[in-house]
């Protein structure tokens, strides 16, 4: 019964989140509102995390209203749409947001195969700038974006070698592996089963699956052949990752897996139990929860620890500096973005709306410090970070920063 309420819970947060958003999106223009588009993913593999990042996004929009709002005091506004974690509905939901609300600026995709479609497709050919908070894959570096693809998220070219750093210190040398077919798991196995073996690890098997298939049983004994110590698994919780544990657990192909943030959600809890997550190890991307921009993030928004909050705040809050730097709607922003986050400047953290306004008003230049990292961005518009190492105590997730 508590597992039922726990979805049904889950369920109404998702919609309720998605029926405030499109009444955004719908709303007419009036004056004095300016549009930042958000592509998210309520629908697909990941919809819990998704509508959690939204209402991240939404506090930090009501936040920078509060707070003096756009230029002379116009209402900032999200523009919804959701890529679903897919690059055929990225193209469709960005097209949208492009050619319909006008949106200046676009905070999402948040997968990486739906960034790299709706960007290829629609955003660069249009000149406007994306800020993912979330979208990891290694191929999104090489994008031929015109400097128009942002991402305050560390690239899966570090977290995948990070993993397998994680996966030798365990005491792990022999592993299976198994991913998903998509541009983000794809990308960060791949990483990973480099780094792993260059650290002196073996492969035993490795193989690629489908998700969103209702058994992977043949796949797993194939995989559990050869002595392997656990199971590398990359996989979003919602497409695949989670009837893959509960079928290794049941069949007693594994009981121990490690692997990244597309795994990190309650419901991989709900589902598999806590008790049977003892030997479950997931590493994401996340913020310093010791810094000062992080405890001043905890007096914002009510979930600060959950995966890409930190980002989507920091996404919303840089894309709308942006915006007030360049002074007007426009759409050439490229320049601006790094204008409000690259040294010097005075630093400006998540909470500074109006102190940041004032210093663009009288000319300074300023320096965004963002709750997840400084958000410096490379001449690929990658940025560093940190990584937490995931696992399940208590019956919740808990993370701990890595070196």
């Amino acid at each position: 019964m508590r597992q039922m309420m726990r979805k049904t819970v889950s369920t109404m947060r998702r919609t309720m989140v998605a029926a405030a958003l499109v009444s955004i999106a719908a709303s007419p223009g009036y004056a004095g509102e300016v549009k930042i588009g958000v592509l998210n993913a309520l629908t697909g593999p990941i919809p819990d995390l998704s509508a959690v990042i939204l209402e991240a996004e939404q506090a930090a929009a009501a936040h920078i209203n509060a707070n003096g709002g756009m230029w002379g005091g116009d209402t900032l506004v999200l523009a919804s749409g959701d890529s679903g974690c897919d690059a055929k509905a990225g193209v469709d939901a960005a097209t949208k947001i492009v050619n319909v609300e006008q949106a200046s600026i676009i905070v999402g995709p948040l997968c990486s195969g739906a960034t790299i479609g709706a960007t290829q497709a629609v955003t660069i050919p249009a000149g406007v700038v994306n800020i993912s908070p979330s979208a990891t894959s290694p191929a999104i570096t090489g994008l031929d974006d015109n400097d128009l693809v942002f991402r305050v998220c560390p690239s899966d070219a570090y977290q995948g070698v990070t993993i397998a750093k994680l996966a030798r210190s365990m005491g792990y040398s022999k592993l299976a592996a198994t991913y998903a077919n998509d541009d983000y798991n794809a990308g960060l196995h791949d990483v990973f089963v480099k780094a792993f073996k260059e650290l002196g690890g073996t492969i035993t098997g490795d193989q690629m699956h489908e998700a969103n298939k209702a058994s992977y049983r043949a796949e797993l004994a194939t995989l559990s052949s050869g002595g392997p110590e656990a199971l590398a698994i990359f996989a979003y919780y919602n497409g695949s990752g989670i009837t893959i544990m509960r079928q290794s657990l049941e069949n007693g192909f594994f009981s121990k897996f490690i692997g990244g943030d597309g795994m990190i959600a309650q419901e991989v809890i709900d589902e598999i139990g806590a008790d049977n997550l003892g030997d479950a190890v997931f590493t994401k991307g996340t913020a310093d929860q010791s810094s000062s921009h992080f405890k001043t993030f905890e007096g914002l928004f009510d979930r600060p620890s959950d995966p890409y909050t930190a980002q989507a705040w920091d996404a919303v809050m840089v894309a709308a500096l942006a915006l007030e730097h360049a002074g007007s709607a426009t759409r050439d922003l490229s320049a601006h973005v790094r204008a409000v986050t690259n040294a010097p400047g005075v630093e400006i953290g998540p909470a500074d709306w109006a102190k940041a306004k004032a210093l663009i008003a009288s000319g300074k230049d300023i320096n965004y410090q963002g709750i997840s990292g400084v958000h410096e961005f490379d001449e690929n518009g990658d940025v560093g970070g940190v990584y937490g190492k995931n696992v399940v105590s208590g019956g919740k997730w808990v993370e701990t920063l890595m070196d």
